[in-house]
């Protein structure tokens, strides 16, 4: 039994902290009961907050039989095999869609008022409301989200009948209930306050969860922890990555892989792990797309690779939590001459930059421009790169320091090489990211 819809979102945030501070999530309640309930799962997630408005389109001669739904955007769901079951012709469809797209216009302009719809496309879409009974609204919301370009579609309610996964399982990727009782009649049953709600409540449910996600993204409050592959979609490319913030995180470092290595790279990620163990959030993502690999001059294409860091960090930035934090580079091989070129570009001011291997030489003349504090972390076997990297670091303007690690070739594949590297990399990060000092 559920208090009201506020205490049953709240416990159905619960249910879904594993979405907590994902970059991609969007929350969309349905009008009108659901969206309380998404309200309070939007603020604890820390991702905005929107309305899905569907209308079912009903069989003519029997309404709550729903053949379909429609979204806003012309979006249409048909259900091709009911259609012929029904007999329902293509002009009796019509003058239902033209009836509820009227009612649909009018509510979502009314819930609305004259604010941006938040976009769905290639994101972890988390589809709200107050409960599920028959589940034909639940479907066309589902079904609309998908339609619009979600990701990843998520169905969430606080209660539900026992068999309903077998019900929706089609329409979601995940479907999540806080209870589903043996016996149940109806989704009003399972609240003691189960007032209609209006449409002035829905109204300030949007407006508030608008503040909320402008405070989190011009706040200096920790990040939320958060630890899960993400899609980073771009304007013109999408990429993958993997995004983890530990508890308390003030600064966040992004990786630039070397050639020949991706977000998976294991001499990066027990980087990553250490950087995370001290309290810094990490993002390892593909500098490049499977299909621009295939062009080998891509890979060594330094102002390319410079350019999609840079992306990555203003589409990271635009995330909840992420507006004010310090932002740090870290480059391995050729992916330190990206970073390099990166923190040189006047776009973002990086707090950091730590190469692991790197080949600084690569950035040429950027080397000049880079004023943020940056490490070089050299193996003392790796004879060329070092002398390349002495030859970077008389070049860099600002702060910058030359670490050599004994006994360590490229790779720092040698007994605790790699674990020196991480540890160099992580003080110089905590100095610069988490304390803030320059």
């Amino acid at each position: 039994m559920f208090t009201d819809r506020t205490e049953a979102g709240r416990r159905l945030a619960d249910r879904l902290s594993h979405l907590r501070a994902h970059p991609d999530v969007v929350v969309v309640g349905l009008p009108r009961g659901g969206v309380p309930v998404a309200a309070e799962v939007a603020e604890s997630l820390g991702a905005p907050l929107d309305v899905i408005v569907v209308r079912k389109l009903g069989v003519p001669f029997q309404p709550e039989l729903a053949l379909g739904a429609i979204g806003e955007d012309d979006i249409r769901v048909v259900n091709d095999d009911l259609v012929h079951m029904t007999g329902v012709s293509d002009d009796e469809i019509a003058q239902v869609e033209a009836r509820e797209r009227v009612e649909l216009d009018r509510r979502a302009e009314q819930f609305r008022r004259g604010r941006t719809r938040v976009p769905l496309t290639g994101r972890v879409v988390v589809v709200v409301d107050d409960g599920v009974a028959t589940g034909s609204t639940a479907r066309a919301a589902c079904q609309v989200a998908r339609e619009e370009g979600a990701g990843r579609v998520v169905l969430a309610v606080p209660v539900a009948p026992k068999d309903w996964t077998d019900r929706l399982g089609d329409v979601a990727d995940e479907l999540i209930a806080v209870a589903t009782p043996e016996f149940f009649m109806a989704v009003g049953q399972h609240y003691r306050d189960f007032d209609q709600t209006t449409d002035d409540e829905v109204i300030r449910c949007l407006d508030r969860a608008a503040r909320h996600v402008e405070h989190l993204r011009n706040s200096d409050d920790p990040l939320l922890p958060f630890d899960d592959d993400i899609a980073i979609d771009l304007d013109d490319v999408s990429i993958g990555g993997h995004l983890t913030v530990p508890d308390s995180a003030h600064g966040v470092v992004l990786f630039a892989h070397g050639s020949g290595s991706s977000r998976h790279s294991p001499r990066n990620r027990y980087v990553a792990t250490v950087l995370n163990e001290a309290g810094l959030a990490t993002l390892l993502f593909d500098l490049l797309t499977e299909h621009e690999e295939l062009d080998r001059a891509n890979v060594f294409d330094i102002e390319l690779l410079a350019t999609r860091l840079l992306d990555v960090t203003a589409w990271l930035r635009r995330r909840p939590g992420f507006a004010d934090a310090h932002v740090g580079f870290f480059g391995a091989s050729t992916g330190a001459a990206a970073a390099l070129w990166a923190a040189a570009d006047p776009r973002d001011e990086a707090a950091a930059v730590v190469s692991r291997g790197g080949r600084p030489d690569l950035a040429g003349p950027k080397l000049g421009e880079v004023a943020a504090p940056t490490l070089l972390i050299v193996g003392g076997m790796d004879r060329a790169v070092l002398d390349l990297n002495r030859e970077a670091e008389k070049a860099l303007p600002g702060r910058s320091e030359l670490a050599i690690v004994p006994g360590a070739t490229h790779l720092f594949e040698e007994p605790g090489a790699l674990a020196t590297a991480a540890e160099l990399a992580r003080d110089w990060f905590f100095i610069h990211l988490a304390t803030g000092s320059a």
